[in-house]
């Protein structure tokens, strides 16, 4: 049963695109959607959003497929200070193929390593995901 269980690879521009994103020096918010291309068994980059809300960000996510965000949000806290935390969020929603949940399931702990993010968010209804969701989130760790 193991091997049904696969963990992916993370492609090589994509953990240098990743490791670039973290060190940014914008305050926008942008997003990188990830994706696994099944045959060759890599975690890839989907889509790139520069200037998004949480909630066009939702539009971009598929409702029926996982996916894999790492989110770059301005965060204002109540005091008014502001901080750009990066959040990474696996987008897992109920009625995706059980063989494509447990792919990016499986895949989840090596790609948070790889981007090293602490903020890790799992959304399993893409309607869920909005910038009150976030903020309620990221208020955990303020």
């Amino acid at each position: 049963m193991s091997e049904s269980l696969a963990v992916c690879d993370v492609d090589e521009d994509l953990v240098k695109k990743l490791k670039k994103f973290r060190f940014r020096k914008e305050t926008n918010n942008a997003a990188i959607v990830m994706k696994i291309d099944k045959d060759k068994q890599l975690v890839i980059l989907e889509e790139e959003h520069e200037d998004i809300s949480p909630d066009d960000l939702r539009e971009e996510v598929p409702e029926r497929q996982p996916r894999f965000i790492v989110y770059s949000y301005k965060y204002v806290h109540d005091d008014g200070r502001v901080s750009y935390p990066l959040c990474f969020i696996f987008s897992s929603p109920a009625g995706c193929k059980p063989e494509q949940q447990m792919m990016y399931a499986g895949s989840l702990n090596k790609l948070v390593q790889t981007v090293e993010l602490t903020k890790v968010f799992e959304i399993r209804n893409t309607e869920d995901l909005t910038e009150e969701w976030l903020r309620e989130k990221l208020g955990f760790f303020g």
